[in-house]
């Protein structure tokens, strides 16, 4: 199916194109570009211009460029733009413009992916979705996720993120969602803004992006909550609140963790709903209520929404869960894996080891007569100076004091170590590679381990050597 012809892309961005060409995708990268794709040279690490010949051999239906890369044919099929990432923008507003869906913006400190990927599957029982892939949420992506999204989608969910002060706002002008959700305001990015104060002034700029009539949810239970409510009340038409405290328009009143999954209650307009999530933990839990806030300002079928939010389960990286047999001549050889290793701030990570504390053990079925519970921790970056301060303090959560060890990588992570009593820590190491070397040798069946960090952290590397103590088995539980 088209997705733009020359004359459409043309006319959006005020640019010439060089031949006639139906384009059937957007690309930004020919790693990944598909035959038909409009590939976006995009200037960031590389100068895009020069993969375009690239993206051409490999079928690429046209490139948008601000010039006629070197070895690259006059006659070939181009867009030629004056910018091209105001040429993504333009596309990207013209897709938003035409299309008909229903726009949910997401943001948040903690749990805008996961929460995205949420609505992506709930709102899945109701139409034809697109959601951003990955973390698609920056000054790139929140447009290329617009320009992709095909003419018959039912509902949008684009992610909106931010390293700095400014940049929220006008990415929800661009998605003009008709919903905009924040899940929470935590400490990140605390080396751009002074305090979590200017935080949440800035994740409660989506606001402003809203269209006429629009809905703002958000997160009842913070210390600044008020900022929210405050900017949500300026700028929209309805403003819900979601969380557990009282007075929160959607209010969790109870959350039941077990180790595959999390059920919950919520009141609403003096009503209950009952559902329940494929994946533990309580965070998910509260999310799962903002996503249900919105199907229910969308006047959207409750049952079939909740039905629908009992298949989510977290992604790989976002806190799947991993059940690895380490025998296969022992079915009961099983050590448990939650890989959360894609993100990491002090709330997200607070959210991750209460999961692990609540998670069951298995005894007497390893060489350690006792289950532990173990976490794998790597630095939480963009924390500015209290970075090292709040590394520390991750010791003093009533979550850590039940765990039996704390492995940790990296230098800001050594203040938790050295924070830790004695007999919980575990390793630490300055790299992820000499974690991986050496953590699976200290883990045994019956063991529920949980890794996390920052994404330039590299524990993927570490989840990898977990995973490879299995016999050949080891898979996702949410995908059994």
């Amino acid at each position: 199916m088209t997705l733009w012809t020359s004359a459409d892309a043309a006319e959006a961005t005020g640019g010439k194109a060089t031949t006639v060409w139906d384009a059937r995708g957007v690309s930004i990268d020919t790693r990944t570009l598909q035959p038909g794709d409009l590939f976006v040279a995009l200037t960031a690490a590389r100068d895009g211009h020069d993969f375009v010949a690239q993206a051409l051999e490999k079928g690429a239906a046209a490139a948008l460029v601000s010039r006629v890369p070197e070895g690259v044919a006059r006659d070939a099929p181009l867009l030629i733009v004056d910018d091209v990432q105001t040429g993504l923008e333009a596309l990207g507003r013209a897709s938003r413009a035409r299309s008909g869906a229903k726009v949910v913006g997401v943001t948040g400190s903690v749990g805008k992916t996961s929460t995205k990927e949420m609505l992506r599957t709930v709102l899945g029982a109701h139409g034809r979705v697109h959601a951003a892939e990955a973390s698609y949420n920056n000054h790139w992506g929140v447009p290329l996720t617009l320009a992709r999204m095909p003419r018959d989608t039912d509902f949008a969910v684009i992610e909106i993120g931010m390293n700095h002060p400014g940049e929220i706002a006008p990415l929800s002008r661009i998605a003009r969602p008709h919903v905009a959700l924040v899940t929470i305001v935590a400490p990140a990015h605390l080396e751009a803004f002074a305090d979590i104060d200017g935080i949440a002034l800035e994740k409660a700029s989506i606001f402003d992006g809203l269209e006429s009539g629009g809905v703002a949810i958000w997160n009842g239970d913070l210390a600044t909550s008020g900022i929210l409510k405050a900017r949500a009340e300026a700028k929209a038409a309805l403003s819900v609140s979601f969380g557990e405290s009282e007075g929160c328009d959607m209010r969790v009143t109870l959350v039941r963790e077990s180790s595959g999954h999390s059920v919950a209650q919520a009141d609403i307009d003096g009503g209950q709903l009952l559902y329940k999530i494929d994946a533990p933990g309580r965070h998910f839990a509260i999310n799962g209520a903002a996503v249900l806030a919105v199907c229910e300002v969308l006047s959207l079928d409750r049952a079939l929404s909740l039905a629908a939010m009992g298949r989510w389960h977290p992604g790989a990286g976002r806190g799947a869960h991993v059940t690895i047999h380490l025998d296969e001549a022992d079915p009961n050889a099983i050590l448990s894996l939650f890989d959360d290793a894609y993100n990491a701030n002090p709330a997200s990570v607070a959210a991750s080891l209460a999961v692990l504390a609540a998670a069951p053990v298995q005894n007497d079925v390893g060489r350690v007569s006792r289950g532990r519970r173990i976490a794998v921790l790597g630095d939480m970056k963009e924390l500015g100076p209290t970075g090292p301060d709040l590394h520390a303090a991750l010791a003093q959560l009533d979550a850590t004091g039940t765990l039996d060890k704390v492995h940790c990588v990296g230098p800001l992570m050594r203040h938790l170590f050295d924070a830790l009593p004695e007999q919980r820590r575990g390793l630490w190491f300055e790299t992820s590679d000499d974690m991986a070397a050496r953590l699976p040798r200290q883990l045994d069946a019956g063991d529920v381990v949980m890794v996390k960090g920052s994404l330039s952290m590299g524990l993927a590397r570490v989840v990898d050597a977990i995973r490879n103590m299995g016999e050949g088995n080891a898979r996702d539980e949410a995908e059994g």
